[in-house]
């Protein structure tokens, strides 16, 4: 299967650890064993006396039942076996796509989004057609030009709440207006919510998996949780088909999670609560002083993020996003994400959520670039 480079990740790859000040990061600042133990009261000795003892075979093949219990509890009407772990998020919109997808199948995916939602249909040759999110729509879809591109023949579509880059969220009345849209179809609806919880207002926003019959939730330990070392995700669905492929092709790529990744998450988990309440207080206390930033710089502007950890900045002047990037990196030591990687030139996306201290130099760092150019 030939696949196009991946252009977020190759970017990321390459320029990641050459950075001062990584403010492209999209994790939530990620925490230790020691900070997550305390946050949560756990006790480490305890933890590492009884795990140490544990032979390092396979671990439960359908997942580890507190770990799959933690993830339900995320949800309002899953049950632990409509839960498949994999690896990462990543793992789990490969998985999905890859067991769902055939040559020939319709796909609709928005854009921008994370590449997978579409690079990995294309791979697979399915007839795959983009909704353009705009941003004088606060880049959220138009319903109209969803409804005028779905057909019978549309297998699956793949959307993003909330999205990355530009932290725009699809709230309950829309989401259940593209549940309808793809029920009158027949078609699944994929959504990567990985940055779900993450919102800047204290409002619930639902899976699409408890939405609709047919609707697929993946997402991780990485963003919401500052966990991304254990490389650990899900798929959710109520659907038994669906389940049932990716079940299959799982056992081709993916086995059984790690020990230690499934025990850690499941201790994470059940003390959800005090994970979220650290990262939402840090997403958005750092959100006010990017939008003071971004208030007082002529040559930048945004959608102001409702959710998630990133924003995408706009650039007024006339250079390529990777040349832009590039030479922030090399003169000032700043990393942004080029706005190309998702196909969205003049522009930037930033990952806000690090500590509050490395937003600040890195903000003042781009301030100097920007008065450079």
């Amino acid at each position: 299967m030939k696949i196009e480079a991946f252009q977020v990740e190759e970017w990321m790859n390459a320029y990641e650890t050459k950075a001062t000040y990584n403010i492209a990061e999209t994790c939530v600042d990620s925490i230790s064993l020691n900070e997550l133990f305390r946050v949560v009261g756990a006790n480490p000795s305890e933890f590492w006396e009884r795990f140490s003892a544990r032979r390092l075979t396979y671990g439960d093949i359908v997942g580890k039942a507190e770990f799959l219990q933690g993830v339900c509890s995320l949800y309002q009407t899953l049950s632990e076996g409509q839960i498949i772990p994999t690896h990462g998020a990543a793992g789990a919109n490969h998985l999905l796509v890859s067991a769902l997808v055939e040559s020939g199948d319709h796909v609709v995916s928005v854009m921008p989004t994370y590449q997978q939602l579409y690079a990995i249909p294309r791979a697979l040759e399915a007839r795959v057609d983009i909704l353009h999110l705009r941003k004088e729509d606060g880049y959220l879809p138009d319903l109209d030009a969803l409804r005028s591109m779905v057909t019978e023949q549309t297998k699956l579509i793949c959307i993003n709440n909330p999205n990355n880059p530009t932290g725009a969220l699809m709230k309950g009345d829309m989401l259940r207006e593209i549940v309808e849209i793809a029920r009158a179809c027949g078609a699944y609806l994929h959504c990567d919510e990985v940055y779900r919880h993450l919102n800047q207002d204290d409002i619930y926003v639902e899976s699409i998996a408890d939405l609709y019959e047919k609707g697929i939730s993946t997402s991780s330990m990485s963003k919401v949780f500052s966990l991304a070392g254990l490389r650990i995700g899900w798929i959710a669905t109520q659907d038994a088909a669906a389940r049932t492929a990716c079940l299959s092709h799982r056992d081709y790529c993916h086995i059984s999670s790690g020990l230690f990744d499934e025990e850690v998450s499941a201790i994470a988990l059940a003390n959800a609560g005090e994970l979220l309440a650290r990262n939402r207080t840090l997403i958005r206390e750092n959100l006010l002083v990017l939008d003071a930033w971004v208030a007082q710089e002529p040559h930048i502007s945004y959608v102001r993020p409702e959710a998630g950890t990133t924003a995408l900045l706009e650039y007024d002047f006339d250079m390529d996003s990777f040349a832009f990037c590039t030479r922030l990196l090399e003169e000032h030591g700043a990393l942004l994400t080029p706005g190309d990687c998702f196909e969205q030139p003049r522009s930037a996306r930033i990952g806000y959520a690090c500590k509050t201290e490395e937003l600040t130099q890195g903000l003042e760092a781009l301030h100097h670039f920007l008065q450079s150019l």
